[in-house]
């Protein structure tokens, strides 16, 4: 954390070199000393120093500066930090007016020219002040500052990425947190710019894209090497543990991933069947495990960023991104998972990102306080999801079309369901509208046996209906099954195109698809468990057939 700042002000270079001396030699173990002979060069200061959460102890400035008085400074200055004590050094002709100030800007005290000596003149009165100060200072948090409007699509945006990627940042919401107008007007900035991003170095991004955050945090690094030995397309449980055994076991790795690490595994709240981890984890926590082991070890990660294709040509794969270099690489492994299907009923699409969220948007769930929240599904995320959200809302419901929970949720969740009083299943219901102003505001129910209809207040609502394989990009003559996910090992000898382009002797290997030496892992796969161990399973077991592959050619 930055040290609490003492700021002095002063046009005789002389005199601010004095004060700055003393004012070091006293506090500079414990506090910043910053000075300056420019009024007008303080105060832009002071407005970076406010957006990279820095913080003013104590002003202590000349009254007559060319560029403005002391007190038309402080008049300012308070404004941007209005707890900071304020001292004035005065002349005995300007007594006056720093009497007069006392009123105008609550001036704590005013110095007379010369403060010699300091012990006794200087030293007990700025003692006293910051002493005073501190007993009210509570450290500001030092990092990211995303100030925007709760209900909105691209602000849930930003916090989705932020906290899918385990980066800490203080949100602010515009219409209900006092410093979040104090840094538009400090900026000069208005409403139209949110959402607004604020980095420790005080710089700013208005309506910033991800890969505009991604750029100044440093998370989009360049490539590594002309050669990858392995490229591992997707972050999720199965990407993860791919570049774990690939890096570990001498392989150049290469990891892509389009969204945050962790993919949908990442979102959970709990995931309490995870061998070795009797009272359970969260899936950010095995995000950030597996990503430090998988750095550790060696591999190369490259996010946000999104692959448009895979092109091959004498044994060699060429991976092109959306927006990047080329990547050649000698094997792909593809873990891009499952997205989300989306809700078709009048109202979703309207209010996406604004009360309505697909997964478990656990960014969000502080703003569902007190307040009702639905869900519509009946699988483990949905009830992982239910049990997360009960902490924060007064109630949650969990819609199915179904008569109860155990044909499509563990028995360990529907238990815990079931002892958690504000958790409340609504059977063969289902959506049938969602209202609202400029975010959600009311959900229309009906009762798919009765035909009843009830509108209910909703806080938000948060969609797990299944899921769809995320293969739309792949254009390579990959064989996919009739609903997308990608066929491998012996299974494609049921496809009448694989005898037209699979050339080798041998059979496909378990986890290889249509395409030597491109595997496929996790969700994504034809067949695949949709369980995190087993996906963690797949991801290692592939990296044992690239080493095959990479043998033979």
């Amino acid at each position: 954390m930055n040290l609490p700042i003492i700021f002095s002000i002063d046009d005789d270079p002389q005199v601010l070199r004095a004060i700055s001396r003393d004012l070091k030699r006293q506090y500079g173990n414990v506090y910043k000393i910053i000075s300056t002979t420019s009024a007008n060069e303080a105060l832009e200061a002071l407005t970076d120093l406010k957006n990279s959460s820095d913080v003013v102890a104590l002003f202590l400035c000349d009254q007559r500066m060319p560029e403005m008085e002391g007190v038309a400074f402080l008049e300012k200055a308070i404004k941007i930090f209005p707890e900071a004590k304020r001292v004035l050094l005065t002349a005995y002709s300007d007594t006056e007016a720093a009497i007069k100030a006392i009123n105008e800007v609550k001036l704590d005290y005013y110095l007379i020219k010369p403060w010699d000596p300091p012990e006794e003149k200087l030293y007990p009165v700025i003692t006293d002040l910051l002493d005073d100060w501190q007993g009210d200072y509570i450290p500001e948090f030092k990092g990211i500052k995303l100030v925007g409007f709760q209900f909105s699509p691209q602000s849930h945006l930003v916090k989705d990425y932020l906290g899918s990627n385990l980066i800490p940042y203080r949100w602010l919401d515009v219409q209900s947190h006092p410093e979040a107008a104090n840094m538009l007007s400090i900026n000069n900035l208005c409403n139209d710019d949110l959402p607004l991003v604020f980095f420790d170095d005080g710089s700013y991004l208005t309506k910033p894209s991800i890969k505009d955050i991604a750029a100044k945090i440093g998370k989009n690094p360049e490539t590594m090497h002309d050669i990858y030995d392995v490229v591992i397309i997707g972050a999720g449980p199965a990407g993860l543990a791919a570049a774990v055994y690939g890096a570990s076991e001498g392989l150049k790795t290469l990891m892509i991933e389009r969204k945050a690490p962790g993919g949908q595994a990442g979102t959970s709240s709990r995931i309490e069947n995870y061998l070795g981890f009797p009272s359970g984890l969260s899936g950010a926590d095995l995000t950030r495990r597996a990503m430090s082991q998988a750095t550790r070890l060696g591999a190369a990660f490259l996010s946000p960023q999104s692959v448009k294709d895979i092109r091959q040509k004498d044994g060699y794969k060429t991976i092109i991104l959306d927006d990047g270099p080329d990547i050649l690489t000698r094997s792909v492994v593809i873990t891009t998972g499952v997205d989300y299907r989306k809700l078709e009923v009048k109202g979703v699409e309207d209010f996406t990102g604004a009360g309505i969220y697909y997964g478990a948007a656990n960014t969000e769930a502080s703003a569902c306080k007190g307040r009702d929240v639905f869900i519509i599904g009946g699988g483990n995320s949905a009830g992982q999801s239910a049990m997360y959200l009960s902490k924060f809302a007064s109630n949650v419901s969990i819609i199915i079309r179904k008569d109860d929970l155990s044909a499509t949720m563990s028995a360990y969740l529907i238990e815990q369901i079931e002892l958690t009083p504000n958790i409340h299943v609504l059977p063969n219901t289902e959506l049938f509208e969602a209202t609202g102003d400029l975010h959600l505001d009311k959900l229309t129910l009906i009762n798919i046996k009765t035909k009843e209809k009830q509108t209910k207040d909703a806080g938000a609502l948060y969609i797990f209906i299944g899921a769809k394989p995320y293969t739309d990009w792949i254009k390579l003559e990959i064989i996919k099954n009739e609903k997308d996910f990608i066929e491998t090992g012996r299974e494609l000898r049921n496809y009448e195109e694989f005898k037209k382009t699979w050339k080798l002797s041998r059979d496909p290997y378990l986890l290889e698809t249509s395409c030597a030496g491109v595997f496929a892992a996790g969700d994504v796969r034809a067949g695949a468990m949709n369980r995190v161990a087993s996906a963690v399973g797949e991801g290692s077991m592939a990296i044992s057939f690239v080493h095959k592959y990479l043998a033979e050619v």
